[in-house]
């Protein structure tokens, strides 16, 4: 066998291995008590595909992270910590004469003259929403550690292409330019011409963006952040291509959603209106395939760890376990998989919106 499948055997296994130690802290699940209540797995698998405002490794070990909110009297800055790792309300934080309470990672402000939470059914009574939340959460301090992860990768990988113009690309270049080719290979195959060439710097981004998103999402020991997975982020993503479609957009485009060629004038009414969703429909779809794959993953994974803490039992890792470990190989799949299939649709919209009328 070869070493790399030897390296990816073993990286996978410390990935279960991971999910199941990070499960285990944060439920407490390894002692059973006569008052406790039962583990809920479906709440902690769709919390844990949740963003957050601290990364939680276990119990023992959690990374504050600032919050950042524009209030009524101003600016207010502290810790996450001061909360008390809470999310439910229970814990009040007082700054600048406010007083703050998070509740399903959302940040709120208490009534004037309120000291303490009021609940009701898991919604907050006696306060309202923030004006608006800068907080670096988790999947904010994600998408800045991907930037300079390819910051690096590429500033490295364009310096030895400077310095060893003949020879072949060795270490980090290796890797990356066939990649790079193989992106570009898909802006050539869906946009006619030379065409191809002022999108491959997006598709290349959008490409890369996503892949790491994806892959980064697999370690449980940066906490599993689920960047790709957060509706907000695959809307933006989506927008963006949908942007970039439109201002590139050619007359034969628009004329073949208002005046579809071969089709009956009396059929333009149901024709063209479904032509014009279209237009929406597609960026839409884009954000809802990758945000429901990458959640599914990361609520899939979780849910098989949990069988050993609804059943109590550590004998049942022999069966959640391996289907862990299973499920971890197809997300790495997955995780090429989604970022090369956004990055085909884009690509195929933009050859769509600059493809030239032929008669």
């Amino acid at each position: 066998m070869k070493n790399y499948v030897k390296a990816l055997l073993l990286g996978l296994v410390v990935i279960t291995v991971g999910f199941a130690y990070a499960n285990a802290s944060s439920s407490d699940a390894g002692t059973v008590a006569v008052d406790k209540e039962p583990f809920n797995a479906a709440g902690h698998a769709v919390h844990h595909a949740m963003d957050a405002h601290e990364f939680h490794f276990t119990d023992g070990f959690v990374i504050p992270l600032p919050v950042i909110l524009w209030t009524d009297n101003g600016l207010v800055t502290f810790m996450s910590s001061a909360f008390h790792h809470t999310d439910d309300g229970s814990h009040v934080h007082t700054a600048d004469g406010m007083n703050f309470v998070k509740v399903h990672e959302t940040i709120y402000q208490l009534d004037a003259g309120a000291t303490e939470a009021h609940m009701h059914n898991g919604h907050l009574e006696n306060g309202s929403k923030v004006w608006m939340d800068f907080s670096l959460t988790k999947n904010v301090t994600t998408i800045f550690l991907i930037a300079i992860l390819l910051v690096f990768i590429f500033f490295r990988s364009a310096k030895k292409y400077k310095t060893n113009k003949d020879k072949a690309p060795s270490g980090i270049s290796a890797w990356v330019e066939p990649v790079i080719l193989f992106v570009r290979e898909i802006a050539q195959d869906n946009i006619e011409g030379d065409k191809h060439k002022k999108f491959v710097p997006f598709l290349l981004t959008v490409f890369f963006f996503i892949l790491f998103g994806n892959l980064l999402g697999l370690l449980p020991f940066l906490a599993n952040p689920n960047v790709t997975g957060s509706i907000s982020i695959t809307l933006l993503l989506a927008l963006f291509t949908f942007i970039v479609q439109l201002a590139n957009s050619k007359k034969a485009f628009w004329m073949h959603i208002i005046a579809p060629p071969g089709v009956p004038w009396p059929l333009y009414v149901i024709i063209v209106p479904v032509e014009i969703a279209g237009i929406f429909i597609k960026p839409a779809s884009l954000m809802i395939r990758l945000f429901a794959n990458i959640t599914a993953g990361h609520i899939i994974v979780v849910a098989l760890i949990s069988i050993i803490f609804v059943n109590e039992s550590l004998a049942w890792a022999g069966l959640s376990v391996p289907f862990t470990l299973f499920i971890s190989i197809l997300e790495i799949l997955v995780a090429f998989l989604q970022a090369y299939i956004f990055t085909m649709l884009s690509a195929l919209y933009f050859g769509m919106a600059v493809e030239e009328a032929h008669h």
